[in-house]
Parts: structure tokens; sequence; C-alpha cells
């Protein structure tokens, strides 16, 4: 008679991960039911980031034609991504003042009463400015287009830009989580996203990072937005080039742990003030 295989239960451990993603997911959800609710809040971060777009290329075009290192390429997927980290930074803080009306409303400290996993209740948030920001990316990219954007490695590398503006939006969005849940307060919230704004212009903005020079240069290569916009860069003027592809996808991760433990913090902080 051959054996009787009894099939082993589920874990207790997949289960808590099953009802975590669960409740990731339905918090991320209502985040962005909440934010469009109000689209009108979207329009800022695109209103900005197409006009730099814009002006960039019409005042900066022709550089490419004598800068060192863009001969060839075109400007327009030069410049590009600098929009895209612009767009990036203001829109950072659109899930985090979702935050900010439900601790003054009372109803997060109703959440930290029940069994919600912490995690959760500071994921939900970050993935929902993520998703949004990957949203303005694909309206940024698509008025590029109409701009008469050619990139180099096709709509897989569109999509592979894309996803580098959502990583390195999620770093942002967990900062300005972090400022809301340290401060509770609006204003705070949306000033911080802007603390970011200097590390644009420690970078290689407008030129090639070889034609910078001096402490710049030095501030550039320290900076993690400088390897994003590197492949960036890359992914639309010139192909595909996995180290600097990694590179960017590290400094993308590097920034979003960092923020966050950042927010953890700022949550155990708010938790140990009950």
């Amino acid at each position: 008679m051959a054996p009787i295989t009894v099939q082993p239960a589920p874990s207790r451990q997949l289960e808590g991960q099953a009802g975590l993603l669960s409740q990731i997911a339905l918090i991320t959800r209502r985040n962005l039911t909440v934010i469009f609710r109000t689209p009108q809040a979207l329009l800022p971060p695109l209103i900005i980031s197409v006009f730099f777009l814009v002006i960039y290329e019409s005042t900066l075009g022709e550089a490419a034609g004598f800068l060192p290192g863009l001969s060839g390429n075109s400007y327009l997927g030069f410049i590009l991504p600098l929009s895209l980290v612009s767009s990036a930074l203001s829109g950072s803080s659109l899930a985090a003042q979702n935050l900010v009306r439900d601790i003054e409303g009372g109803y997060f400290d109703k959440l930290l009463l029940t069994p919600v996993s912490r995690t959760a209740l500071l994921l939900g948030p970050i993935l929902a400015g993520g998703f949004i920001l990957g949203l303005q990316a694909v309206f940024v990219i698509g008025v590029a287009l109409l701009m008469g954007l050619e990139s180099a490695t096709g709509v897989a590398g569109l999509l592979a830009v894309i996803g580098l503006a959502v990583l390195l939006g999620s770093g942002f969005a967990g900062f300005t989580v972090s400022a809301a849940l340290g401060s509770g307060n609006a204003a705070v919230t949306q000033a911080a996203s802007f603390l970011f704004f200097p590390l644009t212009f420690l970078t290689a903005s407008f030129v090639p990072l070889e034609l910078l020079s001096g402490w710049l240069k030095t501030a550039a290569r320290l900076n993690p937005i400088t390897y994003v916009l590197e492949a960036m860069r890359a992914l639309l003027n010139e192909g595909w080039d996995a180290t600097l592809l990694w590179q960017g996808v590290a400094a993308c991760l590097a920034l979003a742990v960092a923020m966050y433990a950042l927010a953890v913090y700022a949550l155990r902080v708010r938790t140990r003030r009950k």
C-alpha cells in the first residue's frame, strides 16, 4: 500500500506575509483614491516640469552641436531627465499631504490602535506617491516625444526611464512622509519637498559630468541624483549601458532605503509621544 503524503499546512510566516501585502495594497489604494479626488493637485508638478523642458530645449537646444560629450546626441534627451527629477521633487509631497490630513483629523491615531502593520502605514503613502510620479513621468515623456524626442533604446528604454523616475520619486516620497510624521503640519511637509532641490544643481544639470570642475565636480560625484541622470541620459541618447543603469538603480535604492529608515524613526518618535 502506497504511503499517504500529507501536504503541510501554510506556515504562519506565509500567512503573515500575505496579510502584510494585503494591508499595504489597501492603504496604497486609499491614498490613491484620495489623491484622484483632487486631480487639480497633480497639475502644478506637471506644469513646472513641462515648462522647464520647453525652456531648456528652446534656450540650450543648440548646445548639442558644440559641447564635448554631446556631439551627435539630442539635447532634448539630455535635459529630459532633469525635468523628470524636477517632477519627482515637486510632486513628492502629494501622498504625504494625505497623511497630514489623517494626523490632523485623528484618523491616523485610530489606525495606530488597530492591528495594522506599521510597515503598511509607511509603505502605503510612499507607494502611492511613487505611482503618481510614474504617471507624471509618462506625461512629461509624452510631451518630449511630441517635441521630437527619439529614444536610442526604443520603448523598452523609455519604460526603464519611467522605472528609474518611480524609484527616485519613492525615495523623495519617503522623505516627505517622514516630515509629515515628524511635524503633522501641511506647510512643513510641503516645504520639505523642496529641500532636495539644491541636489539637482549640485550635479551635471546642463552639461556632461566631464565638463564640470573643482568642488562642483566632487559634489556631483557624491550626489546620488547624478547617477540617476547619467543612467536616464544613456538610455535616451546612447543605448543600453549596464554599468550606468545599475549605478542609477543602486542610487535610487540607497536613497529609498535611507528615507524609509528616516520615516520609521519619525513614526517611532510620534508613537512615543502618545
